[in-house]
């Protein structure tokens, strides 16, 4: 195997974190509509939460996305 087909083999197992980074983001939006539906009253107190957990799933993928794109063009083959 060639450098450049294992930069982009390491790049694309770099870019799996993006996909469950996306599961993340879905699984803390479930975990919270579910929580609202069983007690509306406390979903207001919970919302700054949300926002919290959606953001370190979200950071999480874009790390994975910049490490991606580092392998492909900055890492010479």
């Amino acid at each position: 195997m060639t450098d450049v087909g294992a930069m982009y083999i390491g790049a694309g197992l770099a870019a799996i974190g993006i996909g469950l980074a996306a599961l993340g983001v879905g699984n803390v939006f479930g975990s919270f509509l579910e929580g609202a539906l069983r007690n509306p009253g406390a979903a207001d107190g919970q919302q700054g939460r949300l926002f919290i957990g959606f953001a370190g799933a979200e950071l999480l993928g874009l790390i994975a996305f910049v490490v991606a794109i580092l392998i492909l063009f900055v890492v010479k083959g």
